[in-house]
């Protein structure tokens, strides 16, 4: 890291070198050090700020790969109470969902920065959905969870009219409106389904207010991506939790994030200051292997991704089979600080099955051996099969590897 006059351009306080903004990427994001195991999942949400939600399970659902990729086998039934169970008698709930970066469980404590977003929604008055009678329909929703809450959708009369997934029914629009609007909130998921409840009940009264005003809101939004990225162009900031560019730029100073240089990006970046100030320790600490969720924080950022690791992934649940190149849920391997491969993975039994792999090089093999074998145990499977690999060679060597 260069500090001195002559190596700082722009005003910024440090030029930093490709793999020291990754170390301080992944150490942000819980994936460099000793992990917090005291702190648990819970931790790991409120370090990250967000965890984004998907309805994809393959070895686990995304929510739960998050904190499994930072701690280990940590027990999926504990990452959820962790996400959702009470705090302690009548004082709310560890986390709620709401629209971040996508639809994402958030640290309670963040409930009073999303009212600027609240705000908005009720600025514009109107979901994509239009209710036939708005009034009504969310007065009804309001009384049912006022006598019988917490209640999904079809506690509450019913999430569709009977069509595709989208033909949702009158009562389902204005839950999901109410929620919008930060009337209602997101307690937890039972079955894939949101539970609702009203959030005057679920918010703790400290937290239960909207009195930031939108520049407060945005600018503690922007200050937490950063912490939770380490380093980040305007860009990376507002994407975390879909910001637009002119937002940032109207708080980043305010932010106490400091202007960096990164060799190799092209483009002004911000660093939080107490990473950057113990990033010489970072130096020779413990790298996790892992398979990431394609929705992991560390990743979700496709062009961020490219910048950082020189890695190029897309998603291609939803791409037709003939058109994929890597597979339905191609989960990256983080190794020593870099993305070496991918996999599809599978299970059938208690068989882990790589349905398709692809590696950077020999190097590559026994890191995904390591986190395959740790992988299966965590979802319970005992046995890992190879199914395909895009190098006859490495096939072989992995498939030695993972006996």
């Amino acid at each position: 890291m260069t500090t001195s006059a002559a190596g700082r351009g722009r005003g910024a306080e440090a030029v930093l070198s490709a793999g020291e903004a990754r170390r301080l990427a992944l150490h942000a994001q819980g994936l460099l050090g000793a992990p917090d195991r005291r702190a648990g999942a819970r931790g790991v949400l409120r370090r990250l700020g967000a965890v984004q939600l998907d309805t994809i399970s393959v070895l686990a659902r995304s929510h739960e790969l998050v904190p499994y990729a930072r701690l280990g086998a940590i027990g999926r039934d504990a990452v959820e109470r962790a996400y959702w169970a009470p705090q302690a008698a009548g004082a709310g709930p560890h986390g709620f969902e709401y629209w971040s970066h996508a639809a994402c469980i958030l640290p309670v404590e963040e409930w009073p920065l999303f009212a600027f977003r609240r705000r908005a929604f009720v600025a514009r008055g109107h979901r994509w959905h239009a209710m036939k009678d708005a009034e009504r329909s969310c007065a009804s929703v309001r009384d049912r969870l006022k006598a019988d809450g917490p209640l999904t959708a079809s506690e509450l009369g019913g999430a569709k009219n009977g069509g595709e997934w989208y033909d949702w029914s009158e009562t389902k629009i204005a839950v999901e409106w109410l929620l919008d609007t930060g009337e209602v909130v997101c307690t937890e998921r039972r079955g894939w389904k949101r539970v609702y409840e009203l959030a005057e009940r679920a918010i703790p009264d400290a937290l239960f207010h909207d009195d930031l005003d939108d520049a407060a809101c945005i600018r503690q939004l922007v200050a937490q991506a950063g912490a939770a990225m380490g380093v980040a162009t305007r860009a990376d900031l507002a994407d975390y939790h879909r910001l637009k560019g002119e937002q940032v730029d109207a708080v980043i100073g305010d932010t106490g994030l400091v202007p960096v240089e990164v060799a190799g990006w092209g483009k002004p970046a911000w660093a939080d200051p107490q990473a950057l100030a113990g990033l010489s320790a970072l130096k020779g600490r413990r790298h996790r292997t892992t398979l990431l969720s394609p929705f992991d924080s560390l990743i979700w950022d496709r062009p961020r991704t490219e910048r950082m690791f020189g890695f190029t992934h897309r998603l291609e649940a939803y791409v037709p089979r003939p058109k994929r190149v890597h597979g339905y849920f191609a989960m990256p391997l983080l190794t020593g600080g870099r993305l070496a491969g991918r996999v599809d993975p599978a299970r059938e039994g208690r068989t882990l099955v790589a349905r398709q792999v692809s590696l950077d090089g020999p190097a590559a093999v026994a890191p995904m051996a390591r986190a395959l074998r740790e992988a299966a145990e965590w979802v319970g499977c005992d046995a890992v099969r190879i199914e395909r690999c895009d190098d006859a060679q490495l096939a072989a060597a992995l498939t030695r590897a993972v006996c």
